[in-house]
C-alpha cells in the first residue's frame, strides 16, 4: 500500500493521527486509490472525538508529493482520443473533492510540505490548516510543460497572490523555496527538515483540552524560531516590481512575449522562467490567463468545479497527452504541440475548455454544500 496510517496516544489521552504518503520512487505521486484511502480514512478521523490533530506527510527525503499519477491518465486518453475517459472523470473528482475536503476539515490539519511539493502535492499543502516548508521545499505548479493547466485550486490560491506574481508561476512553473512560500502566503510556518519528530512530539504533550490555539501555536512558533538560521532567500517577491511592470499587458501573447523576451537576461532566475514558458504548451498558457481571471470572483467550490470541467476538456485535445509521453513517459522532452504558436490557437479553442463535457448536473454540484 502507498499509504501508511497511524495514530499516537498523547499526554492526556487525545489522539494525533498521521497519514504519510508512502510511493517513494513516484516522489509519492498520488494515484486514484491513494486519494480514495486517504479520503476515507480523513473523513473517519473528522468523526473520531478522540482524533484532535491530523499530520499530512510524504516518505523520503527527496518530496512531499510531486503531484498526480499521470501516466496511467494519458495512456486512457491515448486509447480514447477525443473522449473524456472515464478513469479521467473519476480521478478528478476524486482528486478535487479531496483538497476541497482539506480546505474544509474540522480540525487542525498539519501539512509538512518537505522536498518537491508540485502539481497535486501543492494542492495537498494549501488546503491544509497548518502549512509547513522547510530548507528543501521546492514547490510550484509546473502543468506548462506536460500540456494540462495549474489545478487542484491553484485558480484559487494563484489568483490572490500579489501583483502578477500567480499568473508568472502559473505560466512559468517556476519553483518557489520556504522563503518564498512564507512570503506569498503559501505556507504559515518554516521549519528545519530534522524538526519532524520535534513537532510530534509537541503535539503529543499538548492539552488538547483548553486553549488548544494558544498551545499549538506556541509549539510552532518555538519550532520556527530554531530554523530561522535556515531560512533561504527571497526569490521571487523582490522582483515582483519588475514581473508587475512585464505583465502589465492586455492579454496572453502579449504576456507569452514578454517573458519569452527574458531568455537571455542575466538574472539566472528568469532567465529560466523564460526558457520554461518557451518550451512549454501555448494552449496552456492561454488556459491559465482565463483562468486566473475568471477565478478572482469565484468562490473556493466554484473554482473546484471550473477546474473539473477544464480537466476532462484537457484530456479530449492532444496537448495534455503529448506533453506528459514527452516529459514522463518517453522522456524525449521534444513535445510536438498541436498549437505551436499561441498567436494560431483560436480564441473559440480556449473558450470551449470551459464548457462542460458531461450530460446533466455538475459532479461537483454539492461541494457547494458543504
Amino acid at each position: 500500500m502507498n499509504l501508511h496510517f497511524e495514530e499516537l496516544t498523547g499526554t492526556d489521552g487525545a489522539r494525533i493521527a498521521i497519514a504519510s504518503l508512502d510511493a517513494e520512487q513516484s516522489l509519492n505521486a498520488l494515484s486514484l486509490p491513494m486519494i480514495h484511502l486517504l479520503s476515507d480514512r480523513l473523513e473517519a478521523w473528522a468523526r473520531d472525538p478522540q482524533v484532535v490533530c491530523v499530520l499530512l506527510r510524504g516518505n523520503g527525503a527527496k518530496a512531499f508529493c510531486a503531484g498526480g499519477e499521470v501516466r496511467s491518465l494519458v495512456q486512457a486518453c491515448l486509447a480514447n482520443p477525443g473522449e473524456v475517459p472515464p478513469l479521467a472523470a473519476q480521478f478528478f473528482a476524486a482528486e478535487y473533492r479531496l483538497d476541497y475536503r482539506l480546505h474544509t476539515y474540522p480540525k487542525p490539519l498539519i501539512c509538512w510540505g518537505h522536498g518537491y511539493v508540485l502539481g497535486g502535492g501543492l494542492g495537498l499543502l494549501q488546503g491544509a490548516s497548518i502549512r509547513i516548508v522547510t530548507p528543501s521545499s521546492r514547490l510550484a505548479m509546473p502543468e506548462i510543460s506536460i500540456g494540462l493547466y495549474p489545478d487542484v485550486g491553484a485558480s484559487w490560491f494563484l489568483s490572490r497572490l500579489p501583483g502578477k506574481l500567480g499568473l508568472f508561476l502559473g505560466l512559468t512553473g517556476a519553483h518557489m523555496n520556504g522563503r518564498d512560500a512564507i512570503d506569498l502566503d503559501l505556507a504559515d510556518r518554516f521549519l528545519r527538515d530534522d524538526q519532524q519528530e520535534a513537532l510530534i512530539d509537541g503535539l503529543l504533550q499538548l492539552n488538547w483540552q483548553e486553549q488548544t490555539p494558544m498551545q499549538l501555536n506556541s509549539l510552532l512558533k518555538a519550532l520556527q524560531q530554531e530554523a530561522v538560521e535556515q531560512m533561504p532567500a527571497a526569490q521571487w517577491l523582490p522582483r515582483r516590481q519588475q514581473i508587475d511592470e512585464w505583465l502589465d499587458v492586455s492579454d496572453v501573447r502579449c504576456a507569452w512575449r514578454a517573458i519569452s523576451q527574458l531568455h537571455n537576461h542575466s538574472d539566472a532566475l528568469l532567465a529560466r522562467a523564460a526558457k520554461t514558458l518557451s518550451e512549454g504548451c501555448p494552449l496552456t498558457a492561454c488556459l491559465v490567463w482565463e483562468q486566473i481571471q475568471r477565478a478572482r470572483h469565484l468562490s473556493l467550490a466554484q473554482v473546484f468545479q471550473m477546474e473539473y470541467t477544464l480537466s476532462l476538456n484537457c484530456c479530449r485535445h492532444p496537448e495534455f497527452s503529448e506533453g506528459v509521453r514527452a516529459r514522463l513517459i518517453d522522456k524525449d522532452h521534444k513535445p510536438r504541440w498541436h498549437w505551436l504558436d499561441i498567436n494560431s490557437i483560436p480564441d473559440a479553442v480556449v473558450q470551449a475548455h470551459f464548457h462542460k463535457a458531461w450530460e446533466g448536473r455538475h459532479p461537483l454540484a454539492d461541494l457547494s454544500d458543504f
